[in-house]
């Protein structure tokens, strides 16, 4: 009786675990991103209707001006903070530097087991917030901006992807992901709206555009 127990029980645990390999199928691949869950499209919707529509101004603009990246926690910095954040099984180096690991590019679905394949984008970009009115911030503003963990503002994706993407905004550039669309519009559009900055014309007609079918 006790063996036909341990079967029974055997078969259970099999079974379970069937369930949760198949849920991983659905759930798509395991080292997927970890960006913060930007607001509903209903919310995103609200919030851009709030924008500000201005031209953009790119005067005395600096990367420099965007302090990163800085020191998060113990010798980890905000690049080293995301690597780990949005990879799965990230080994790291006492120095923090992420040694292995394994990364999936949401922007591409490209998956990379190299960090040094990986760059950390802003996903509004700091020239882009230049434009739309971070040239009036203080540099510690500017700073929280380029380092924000907090809103889904920074997210580890394939490094020539994100120098493709440069400082296009959605009117210009878009994951070529389509399946992405929606949560990257409504990223942008929460990421504008905490940090009240504008949009141009043809940026708010492309996020509306978007926003209409999520």
């Amino acid at each position: 009786m006790q063996k036909v127990y341990a079967r029974r029980r055997l078969s259970l645990v099999a079974a379970f675990a069937g369930l949760i390999a198949l849920a991983g199928l659905f759930n798509g691949p395991a080292a997927s991103a970890a960006l913060p869950t930007p607001v509903s499209a209903a919310t995103a919707r609200t919030y851009l209707a709030s924008l500000t529509v201005a031209t953009e101004d790119r005067t005395g603009y600096d990367r420099d001006l965007f302090p990163h990246w800085i020191t998060i926690s113990g010798t980890c910095n905000t690049r080293e903070t995301v690597l780990k954040r949005d990879g799965t099984n990230v080994v790291t180096s006492s120095a923090c530097a992420a040694t292995s690991g394994s990364w999936y590019s949401v922007y591409d679905g490209a998956t990379w087991t190299a960090a040094s394949d990986l760059d950390i984008d802003h996903l509004v970009p700091l020239a882009e917030a230049w434009d739309s009115g971070a040239d009036s911030w203080t540099t510690a503003r500017r700073q929280a901006f380029a380092n924000d963990l907090t809103r889904p503002q920074l997210i580890a994706v394939t490094d020539n992807v994100n120098q493709s993407k440069s400082d296009q905004d959605p009117a210009e550039w878009m994951p070529s992901r389509t399946a992405y669309a929606c949560t990257y519009v409504r990223a942008w559009v929460q990421v504008k709206y905490y940090y009240d900055l504008s949009v141009d014309s043809a940026e708010k007609s492309k996020l509306t555009s978007v926003l209409s079918g999520c």
